[in-house]
């Protein structure tokens, strides 16, 4: 009976897309598949087969068979795919935050405030003017951009789609 639940498991972690699900989830199929109540400790029993993590207080179990250190072996184009628009979230979120940091700096300056920073190093106050590396800040102003503006949503997917785009 213990063979056939590691196999079971085995299965139905191979059929997920990242090769692992919590614990919590496959207890969903205990009465189906009449998997033991205490699936956490079985899955701890195999350590060779399955990598039980508490991350957050949520029990997961992945295949060992299907990592290489914290990488996914064979990656399911989906995931792939999912990867990269996260890449692309985090990149344009930087660029927003850059916008957004660039455009309170103008209006601090417009309005008289002095400007200043916490230099890290040496932990002197200093005052300082910014680049504008990113463009002109009133042009982001009149600009909608964003996936609205044809340019931009055809660079957004090339990066998302093209392998040779880095």
């Amino acid at each position: 009976m213990e063979k056939r639940n590691v196999g079971l498991v085995h299965e139905l972690l191979s059929l997920t897309l990242w090769k692992k699900a919590s614990i919590v989830k496959l207890g969903h199929f205990k009465r189906e598949f009449l998997l033991p109540d205490r699936l956490n400790v079985f899955l701890l029993k195999h350590p060779g087969i399955f990598y039980v993590s508490n991350k957050y207080k949520i029990y997961t179990v992945l295949l060992r068979e299907a990592y290489v250190g914290s990488q996914l072996v064979d990656k399911d184009p989906l995931v792939v795919v999912k990867e990269k628009f996260g890449d692309l979230m985090q990149e344009g979120l930087h660029e927003y935050n850059q916008r957004r940091r660039l455009l309170n700096v103008e209006k601090r300056r417009r309005s008289g405030v002095p400007l200043i920073s916490v230099d890290g190093a040496k932990g002197r106050r200093r005052s300082h003017e910014v680049d504008d590396d990113y463009g002109d800040s009133n042009g982001a102003d009149s600009k909608v951009g964003g996936l609205f503006d044809p340019e931009e949503r055809k660079r957004f997917y090339r990066v998302l789609f093209d392998d040779d785009v880095s």
